[in-house]
């Protein structure tokens, strides 16, 4: 695939800028053999199996043109091996698309404090993780018809796995920001509102207290708010925005925020459409993009008893297929599984409902053709 470059003036030169694969679908060409798209699926921990088995059944029932590359990577009960995670690279390099589970990262230290999907993130330079916090038709919460969109930087800040214990007793903690990834992850935040019509973008920050890191991260995200005049720039403090969120969340469109803001506020806006059973998510670096679901949980507890909710995981698939310019069928799923929770016969147990994840499954199968 092509490469697209365009310059951004800044006060040292020109500053060369890749367009990121949100902003650029796939070719046709690309990754296609016999007119089907290969992806690389990795379905994690968890009930990520059984979420991906829903996958394929709907796309198996739909007749989907896209063939999975299925690799089971994990870092508990001593399944960790680097040769697997390799070849999860090697796939996702050669097909630029994957969907993937939520890999556990296991609390204990081991002599390797990168966890496999920062690794993951980082050899594919995924640093914008993009979530979609819209509200379902049909399912009533405190706030409705919500629409924003959470961005955030997830290659460096709090997530550097730079850490030592100085003396015994005194852990030190690297938090990392760069004025390049800064400005990367910003500029991206004001293309994707450009491109999807959206009218403001608001920098999340803490830069009152860590006036050196944050600061740098809010002082780049208004040199570049300053090439989009269209759109409208403002900033909030982490904590009063998670009252916001709460409080008024309309008041919100595009949000950009380093990694730890990031991981927080996705989960606690998940929570106000009806929680991580339902928001897609996914992740871009210029070449690469990965859809997974937006609030990231293995939900260890519910392995095996057919009550995980597969609407995030059906989503981000509806995601995947639009980026792969497979626009019908991306269409077909979305509406299926709105459909299924529109009409409020089956729902899985997160949403007050009795149904299991087969059975939601099967009712977003027989809205495929509605």
């Amino acid at each position: 695939g092509d490469f697209f470059f365009f310059s951004v003036l800044t006060s040292a030169g020109p500053e060369w800028c890749p367009v990121t694969a949100a902003l650029r679908p796939l070719a046709e060409s690309d990754a296609r053999a016999d007119s089907t798209f290969k992806v690389t699926m990795v379905p994690g921990d968890g009930v990520g199996p059984e979420l991906m088995t829903a996958v394929k059944e709907v796309f198996k029932s739909g007749d989907v043109p896209v063939e999975f590359e299925e690799f089971h990577l994990s870092e508990v009960q001593n399944m960790a091996s680097e040769e697997k995670l390799n070849e999860v690279l090697t796939s996702m390099k050669n097909n630029r698309v994957a969907i993937k589970g939520k890999i556990h990262t296991p609390m204990e230290y081991k002599g390797e404090l990168a966890s496999y999907e920062m690794r993951l993130r980082r050899k594919l330079d995924l640093f914008a993780n993009v979530v979609h916090v819209n509200s379902l038709p049909g399912y009533s919460t405190r706030h409705n018809n919500l629409d924003l969109v959470i961005i955030r930087e997830q290659t460096e800040g709090e997530y550097s796995s730079l850490e030592h214990e100085s003396v015994s007793g005194v852990v030190e903690c690297l938090k990392i920001i760069t004025r390049e990834k800064s400005r990367r992850i910003a500029k991206f935040a004001f293309d994707y509102a450009t491109k999807k019509g959206r009218s403001k973008v608001t920098a999340v920050h803490k830069a009152n207290i860590m006036k050196l890191g944050d600061g740098l991260f809010l002082q780049s995200c208004a040199e570049v708010a300053e090439l989009y005049p269209k759109i409208k720039y403002e900033n909030i403090i982490i904590d009063n925005c998670c009252m916001q969120l709460v409080q008024n969340p309309y008041q919100f469109d595009v949000l950009v925020m380093p990694n730890l803001y990031g991981n927080i506020i996705d989960n606690l806006a998940a929570g106000l459409v009806g929680g991580a059973g339902v928001v897609p998510g996914e992740s871009y670096s210029a070449e690469y993009a990965v859809f997974e679901t937006g609030a990231r949980h293995p939900f260890a507890q519910a392995v095996g008893r057919n009550i995980a909710n597969p609407t995030a995981m059906l989503l981000s698939a509806a995601n995947m297929l639009r980026h792969l310019n497979l626009e019908y069928h991306s269409n077909m799923v979305s509406e299926a599984v709105k459909r299924v929770i529109k009409q409020g016969k089956v729902r899985t147990a997160d949403l007050g409902g009795y149904a299991t994840s087969v059975e939601f499954t099967r009712a977003v199968i027989s809205n495929l053709s509605a």
